[in-house]
């Protein structure tokens, strides 16, 4: 498969590299280790996210002001290890604990929390928190075995707003749970992504069919469907979405329209149109939107969609500036 790359087993190294090169006046690379801290660490929570590489900008992208203080990163979809995300922790701690934000990957787990209970011996406190928003992976009685997706954005950004405020661990651990309470996703995927080095992409998929609840890996959805014009597809995606919180009339959400990887701002925009005709529709309010690629599968075709329904609280911690290299929110004025 065709890729800008030069040694597959460098890719991750020489993608930091270039990162670095980029953005080095804000960032900085933790010293022998795939791990990316803000300079100018704050005296604060710090808030650490991390996972495998192929979903850019998530993760590196999210280092920043009111969002994450460091990120480790894997591997192409592969968890980064527990000495990378013990060496992220220690350099953004400044004496009040860190929070791991994740996605709710076994991988991810696992390794996440072997680094914590080494931190522990060290005493470092920290506590982790799993975004478990992708309605299509379990039922809602099992939605702690659900994966995280790209809905981790709108999470990590009330997360990272209450830690920029100075609030304790322990205040930031609750709202960011209650942030990944309040938040759904669903995916499709049109055509597949290819992993640097492989020689077949991940998955295949006939010229006609899609995959609906696609993981962020290639993980198999619970249907494959015949292609389907847009707003049939976004009505189908909305319908497992909207009832399963349930989302109803009255209630404010944020919107995240989100491209796997090759998927053209045209075809996001016209998702985005049927979203916003079908939640008025319903009587649900858009405090916010965003379009556009934010946590991808390589070049994956295809489309998710995220809501997070906001209280006052929740709306609070969203509307908080936050700047990073690949995400700005400076400020939200109601609508």
């Amino acid at each position: 498969m065709k890729k800008l790359i030069n040694n597959p087993e460098r890719v991750v190294d020489e993608m930091i590299e270039g990162f670095i090169h980029a953005f080095g006046n804000d960032y900085t690379k933790v010293d022998g280790i795939n791990g990316i801290v803000l300079k100018h660490k704050k005296d604060k929570v710090g808030l650490v996210i991390g996972g495998g590489s192929g979903h850019e900008p998530l993760f590196l992208g999210y280092v920043g002001e009111g969002l994450a203080d460091g990120a480790a990163i894997g591997h192409v979809f592969a968890a980064p290890t527990p000495s990378t995300i013990q060496g992220v922790a220690k350099a953004v701690d400044s004496g009040r604990g860190v929070l791991f934000l994740i996605v709710n990957y076994a991988g991810d787990v696992l390794n996440f929390e072997m680094a914590a209970e080494m931190l522990d011996m060290e005493g470092l406190t920290t506590a982790t928190v799993p975004v478990y928003d992708d309605v299509a992976s379990a039922p809602p009685e099992r939605i702690h075995d659900r994966r995280g997706v790209a809905g981790f954005l709108f999470v990590l950004k009330v997360a990272g707003a209450a830690a920029d405020q100075g609030h304790s661990l322990d205040e930031v651990v609750r709202i960011a749970r209650k942030a990944s309470e309040a938040t759904r996703s669903v995916s499709v995927a049109l055509s597949p992504g290819t992993i640097p080095g492989s020689v077949k992409p991940s998955f295949t998929l006939a010229d006609d069919e899609i995959e609906f609840g696609m993981g962020i890996h290639g993980e198999p959805g619970i249907k494959r469907t015949k292609l389907m014009q847009a707003d049939e597809l976004t009505d189908n995606m909305l319908d497992y979405m909207l009832d399963d919180l349930p989302f109803a009339s009255g209630d404010e959400v944020c919107v995240l329209v989100n491209g796997l990887g090759s998927t053209t701002l045209i075809e996001l925009m016209i998702v985005n149109r049927r979203v916003s005709r079908v939640l008025a529709g319903r009587g649900i309010a858009i405090h916010d939107t965003v379009i556009g690629n934010y946590c991808t599968t390589m070049e994956m075709g295809g489309v998710s969609i995220s809501l997070i329904r906001l209280d006052d609280e929740l709306k609070r911690y969203y509307n908080h500036p936050a700047q990073s290299s690949f995400y700005h929110n400076m400020h939200r004025q109601e609508r």
